[in-house]
C-alpha cells in the first residue's frame, strides 16, 4: 500500500556498531572525547515523559496519514544506562546507554541527538542510519519531552493533554480530508482504520495486528498504515482464495484498486480482477457492515487489503 510511509520510521532502526571519528585538528584526541561526549550526570532519576513529536514544519501528520506519535517515557539511570517505559509489560526496562560526540547517544535500537536538555525538559532529534553509518545532519524529526514533576506541578496538566494533536495538525489533516472525499485517488491512511463488521454467522473476519514490541520499538504504525484483513466465507459457491486492494470512501462504499498477487498472463489477470470484483460487490459489500476509516473525527476514503477465502463447507 503506502510503503513511503518507511522512511519516517527511524525508530525501528536496527543497531549499528559506528565509530565516530574524533575532530582531526585537535592535538590531544584523548582530551578532545572526553570534552565532546555528552554527560546526563546531572539528569539521573527524572522521569521524563515524550508529549510531542513533530517533523521540521512543526507538524505531527505527514500527507500519508503517518502521525509522528509521543509514546516514550524515559529517565537516564547513568551514563551507559536509561530505562524506557515498555507499554506491553507496563514496567521500565533498562538498556545500554551509547555515547557518541556532539550530544549524540543510541539506546534501544535508536540513534538521537540532544538539542537542549535541562531538569524540567529535553529537545532531541531522530537520527537516521544509512547502511553502515549515521546521517548526523539529522532527519529533521523532533521528540520534545516533559519532566513528570514539571508537567504536574508547573504546568498543572497530564501528558495525556499535552499529547493531543495541536490546531495546525487538525488543519492539515482536514485539507487532506476535502481532497481524499472529492477524489479517491487522493486517499490516506486512516488512523482509525475502516471496520468490517460481518452480518452473518458464516463470514468472519480478522484484522491482522502487529503486538508492539522491542523488535519494533513498540511502534505498530502498520496497523493502521496498511490495514490487512483476513475473511473467511463458509458455505461459498466454490473454494477460492482472493487477495487485492479496496478502497473505501467517506460513505462506506467499496471501490475496487488492484490485484495483491503477480501475474504471468495477461488473460490470468483480466480472469482474477473479474472474479474478485465480483466478490468484493457481492460478499462483501451485502454481508458487511462497513464502518470508514478516520482521522481527527474526520471520515475520509482509504485503502485497505483483503485477504478474502471461500469455503464450501459450512463453518
Amino acid at each position: 500500500m503506502l510503503s513511503t510511509h518507511n522512511h519516517i520510521k527511524y525508530l525501528s532502526a536496527a543497531l549499528l556498531l559506528i565509530t565516530v571519528i574524533a575532530y582531526s585538528g585537535c592535538k590531544d584526541p584523548g582530551k578532545a572525547k572526553e570534552k565532546h561526549l555528552i554527560s546526563f550526570k546531572e539528569y539521573n532519576g527524572i522521569n521524563y515523559s515524550e508529549v510531542a513529536r513533530r517533523q521540521k514544519n512543526g507538524l505531527s501528520f505527514n500527507e500519508y496519514g503517518y502521525q509522528l506519535e509521543p509514546q516514550w517515557k524515559m529517565k537516564f539511570v547513568s551514563d551507559d544506562s536509561v530505562s524506557i517505559f515498555s507499554p506491553t509489560k507496563n514496567t521500565f526496562i533498562n538498556f545500554p546507554l551509547t555515547r557518541g560526540y556532539d550530544s549524540i547517544f543510541n539506546a534501544a535500537r535508536s540513534w538521537l541527538k540532544i538539542k537542549k536538555i535541562s531538569k524540567d525538559s529535553i529537545v532531541m532529534e531522530i537520527l537516521q542510519a544509512k547502511g553502515d553509518s549515521l546521517d548526523i545532519a539529522g532527519s529533521k524529526v523532533y521528540m520534545l519531552f516533559y519532566a513528570d514533576n514539571y508537567v504536574k506541578n508547573v504546568l498543572h496538566t497530564d501528558t495525556s493533554i499535552l499529547r493531543r494533536p495541536s490546531r495546525k495538525d487538525t488543519l492539515f489533516v482536514k485539507g487532506l480530508v476535502a481532497k481524499a472525499n472529492s477524489n479517491i485517488a487522493k486517499a490516506f491512511s486512516a488512523r482509525q482504520p475502516v471496520q468490517l463488521i460481518s452480518k452473518s454467522s458464516q463470514i468472519t473476519v480478522k484484522q491482522k495486528i502487529t503486538p508492539p514490541d522491542i523488535s519494533n520499538n513498540f511502534d505498530s504504525s502498520d496497523d493502521y498504515l496498511d490495514p490487512n484483513f483476513d475473511i473467511t466465507i463458509h458455505k461459498a459457491y466454490k473454494d477460492f482464495y482472493y487477495s487485492f486492494e479496496v478502497c473505501v470512501d467517506d460513505k462506506g462504499r467499496m471501490h475496487y484498486v488492484r490485484p495483491l498477487i503477480t501475474f504471468f498472463g495477461e488473460d490470468f489477470k483480466a480472469t482474477y480482477i473479474r472474479l474478485s470484483q465480483g466478490i468484493m460487490k457481492s460478499y462483501l459489500q451485502y454481508y458487511f457492515k462497513i464502518v470508514p476509516g478516520s482521522t481527527l473525527g474526520f471520515a475520509h476514503a482509504s485503502t485497505i487489503a483483503v485477504h478474502v477465502e471461500g469455503r464450501t463447507t459450512a463453518k
